[in-house]
């Protein structure tokens, strides 16, 4: 399967070094390479998916924390406010919700 982040994982940039088109049952394929490199193989793509799909997948903790943390806003208002202990208790609580 051709995958843009495949290709991303690769070394190559969307828009710039190639195009794909996904059709309406979902198959993918490399519209147009640009690249001054060669195109890689279907299997080379799908290997270097595999890659990032590990990669993302070990990062979710750190995709749910930052939905939960403090906003900038809240951090702001915690420092003028002077009650960071409770900025830091929320902080705490999310991470204790969401561990490495």
């Amino acid at each position: 399967m051709i995958t843009v982040q495949g290709l991303t994982q690769l070394g190559f940039e969307a828009n710039v070094d190639f195009e794909v088109k996904t059709d309406e049952v979902g198959k993918t394929w490399i519209r147009k390479w640009v690249s001054n490199d060669p195109q890689p193989t279907e299997e080379d793509i799908e290997a270097a998916h595999a890659e990032w799909q590990v990669e993302y997948d070990a990062q979710e903790y750190a995709r749910k924390r930052l939905a939960e943390y403090p906003s900038i806003e809240e951090c702001v208002h915690a420092i003028l406010d002077d009650d960071l202990v409770a900025l830091q208790e929320k902080r705490a609580a999310v991470k204790a919700r969401y561990p490495k």
